[in-house]
């Protein structure tokens, strides 16, 4: 106890001053409105940041489920919006496709689990399988265009080739004013051809068509496995050589590979029977 007495002793002055300070800013608290207000300022600061920080990693905490729901949203749009496109009478003409026939495409989201670019053959791997309904030659596309058809399935994942692989190609159409105004189809088909993940080029345009650098490239109608109207990319550039009859076409690709995680996987359901007839019409040939 003595050896207390003696540390308060030695450090009297200072626990003095202690003392005196806090007795000081307990005076000037309880008389100053400025002090008041600063310490009101401060408190609501500190907390205003804290509450927004945790906010913050809250949020970031749920992105996965905020992008799956958006995914799941944005697969019930693209339904509707295929069924009213597939649906629409073509300008021009006196046609309207029956119900059956606007419906016949339905969606499936998908989460990319493995993705490559830089190889000659390029495939992507994705979260869904046979149990979900997939199977091989379906279409796979994702918000900004198309990605590629699936390859083959086991019971909970499948392999997608996707646009940048050799053995892929797509039946595309040019889309501008001029075309729409003089009621011209500018057909061609799509083919990666490499190195780069963002090109593809697009042939059997003929040169008699007007297209323009920044013209879209969709999917056309002539597709079994894309519904029309879906975006491959845009014309970055193109030959104007009298000596071909068909254009040279580069197309700057609006899916951006190497960025993918989640993919609408299509299911045209008369896919089959389309097919049996094609195979039936070719055989009486």
């Amino acid at each position: 106890m003595s050896q207390l007495f003696r540390l308060f002793y030695k450090w009297r002055n200072f626990f003095l001053f202690i003392f005196l300070e806090v007795i000081s800013f307990a005076l000037i608290r309880n008389n100053s409105v400025f002090w008041d207000v600063t310490m009101f300022n401060s408190s609501n600061y500190i907390a205003g940041n804290t509450m927004q920080a945790t906010s913050n990693l809250t949020n970031y905490m749920s992105l996965t489920d905020v992008n799956k729901q958006l995914s799941d949203e944005n697969v019930a749009l693209r339904k509707m919006l295929t069924d009213l496109q597939q649906g629409s009478s073509i300008s021009g003409l006196n046609y309207k496709a029956d119900s059956v026939f606007s419906k016949r495409f339905s969606y499936k989201v998908a989460k990319v689990v493995n993705n490559t670019v830089n190889l000659t053959n390029n495939y992507i791997t994705i979260d869904k399988g046979t149990l979900d309904g997939l199977k091989p030659g379906m279409g796979v596309i994702c918000p900004q265009g198309v990605v590629g058809q699936v390859l083959s399935c086991n019971e909970h994942f499948s392999t997608v080739y996707s646009i940048l692989h050799s053995r892929f190609t797509v039946s595309s159409e040019v889309l501008n004013r001029k075309l729409r105004k003089e009621n011209l189809t500018a057909l061609g088909i799509a083919k990666w051809e490499g190195p780069s993940p963002r090109i593809i080029q697009l042939n059997t345009i003929d040169r008699t068509k007007p297209i323009f650098i920044g013209d879209s490239v969709v999917t056309s109608e002539q597709n079994a496995i894309f519904p029309g109207k879906i975006l491959i990319g845009k014309i970055r550039r193109f030959n104007t050589s009298n000596q071909d009859a068909f254009y040279k076409i580069d197309v700057k690709l609006s899916t951006e590979f190497r960025n993918l995680t989640y993919v609408y996987v299509i299911d045209n359901k008369l896919i089959k029977e389309q097919k049996a007839l094609e195979i039936e019409a070719a055989a009486i040939e």
